[in-house]
């Protein structure tokens, strides 16, 4: 029975110092990462909005009160506005500021109510991003509208992990969906009564589209336009991004991802890297948007690094397709940074007079052209070769399955095979846990008892 007492004394000790410190920082990074617009907000009476043409179909591009995914969100847009064929608008319970996860901000083009006013109808197409139901009283009026507009004439296409806000809805059920390979086996306990899918990278059934994790939304959302447009318009939107997996379009099946081994770097990231980089990204007129998304979902989504929004002047940014963003920092009043990250091929042509005044300013963070002489390129590409430089070469890799980006086999990453720090924080506290489990022990049950 003492055997027994003194195991469990040296268990609770290195579960409460190793497992609590790790509990810790996982919540601290997670918190951080979804939080949420808290500045002062400039003036939002001038907003650009997108001119509406009653000729197109309209896409509605949803927002939630709290958080709403960065990639899920900012490239479907992007790619319904590439078209030309769409009048594609940010949606969301109203017009106030919104956030994505990374600490990117954007302004809606609409609220619900003003949309349903000016079209007086159903939006042809709603995309559905992943949404964290947080707080479900915020989060109503999104699940709400949904079921509004769900009648057979408008398509509802579900991104990655935006399948649960689809099966909150009730909407799925009965029906097949795909998702996030991380959260597939959690949804099939939640919701037993939809057929998820793990094998393909979008499901395609009557008038709903759910695409797996993360890029797999290229696909289903190509599927979409290839649908209503032809498959030549979606070959020339995948040619323009350098979207290299376009088979996936025509014939969705994957071998599906599962969690292994070599994920625990993305949960060591997030436990015990408490030294993350301070990484700016800067915000200008006629950014693109899934160059910004490559930023945000690969540097900030990692567990490493802190990715700050920075303008010149505290207004809005409007991106090439017309999304308003809100940068949190003015260049005058950046923290400390480690580096600041201008996306875009074109950048410092197009952003000149926004790198110059950062130049001209005192912070001194080295500047990272992103994808300077990567054209060619699919935008993500370079943010995980960058990545396993800052970092190591597993948390580039995790990155990218995160991501569930399958064109892998020509990255160029270098960088040390793993994170020391990530690795070597816990191993230090379970010694430490080991020495003060040994310190109880000898105290309590050393002495011989006469």
């Amino acid at each position: 029975m003492k055997i027994v007492l003194r195991i469990t004394i040296y268990l609770i000790v290195f579960v409460f110092i190793v497992g609590g410190t790790g509990a810790i920082g996982f919540i601290n990074t997670m918190n951080s990462g979804m939080s949420v617009y808290d500045k002062t907000a400039p003036s939002l009476t001038n907003v650009q909005i997108p001119k509406y043409d009653a000729s197109k179909p309209t896409v509605a591009v949803l927002l939630e009160n709290e958080v709403t995914e960065v990639f899920d969100f900012l490239v479907p847009y992007e790619m319904f506005a590439m078209t030309e064929a769409y009048n594609v608008y940010g949606v969301a319970p109203d017009r106030k500021i919104k956030s994505l996860t990374g600490g990117l901000d954007v302004i809606p083009h609409y609220s619900f109510d003003e949309m349903d006013t000016m079209l007086g109808k159903s939006p042809d197409i709603i995309v559905i991003p992943f949404m964290p139901i947080l707080n479900d009283k915020k989060y109503a009026p999104v699940r709400e509208w949904i079921q509004k507009h769900s009648g057979n004439q408008t398509i509802l296409l579900s991104i990655c992990n935006g399948a649960e806000n689809l099966a909150d809805t009730g909407l799925l059920n009965g029906k097949s969906a795909a998702t996030h390979w991380g959260d597939i086996n959690r949804l099939i306990k939640k919701y037993p009564e939809i057929h998820w899918v793990k094998d393909q990278r979008y499901v395609a059934q009557g008038n709903i589209v759910s695409s797996a994790g993360l890029t797999s939304g290229i696909d289903a959302t190509l599927y979409v336009i290839s649908q209503q447009l032809g498959d030549a318009a979606a070959k020339k939107i995948a040619d323009d991004m350098n979207y290299p997996s376009y088979n996936y379009v025509i014939n969705p099946n994957m071998k599906p991802f599962s969690a292994g081994l070599s994920d625990i770097t993305y949960v060591l990231n997030n436990a015990y890297q408490w030294n993350k980089v301070k990484a700016g990204v800067l915000l200008y007129n006629g950014a693109d948007e899934l160059d910004l998304s490559a930023a945000f979902d690969t540097y900030g989504a990692s567990g490493t690094t802190r990715t700050l929004t920075i303008s010149n002047k505290n207004e809005p940014i409007v991106t090439k397709h017309g999304l308003n963003l809100v940068a949190r920092y003015q260049t005058p009043n950046v923290p400390k940074l480690a580096k600041m990250i201008v996306v875009g091929p074109d950048a410092e042509a197009i952003a000149a007079e926004d790198i110059k005044q950062w130049n001209n300013s005192d912070n001194g963070a080295e500047l990272l052209f992103l994808h300077r002489d990567m054209a060619e390129r699919f935008a993500m590409d370079p943010a995980f070769e960058d990545l396993a430089k800052q970092e190591d070469i597993q948390t580039a890799k995790f990155a990218a399955k995160r991501l569930e980006y399958r064109a892998t086999d020509h990255l160029k990453l270098e960088g040390k095979p793993f994170s020391f720090e990530a690795f070597g924080l816990p191993i230090l506290l379970g010694i430490l846990a080991l020495i003060i489990a040994s310190f109880i022990d000898r105290r309590f049950f050393g002495r011989k008892q006469g």
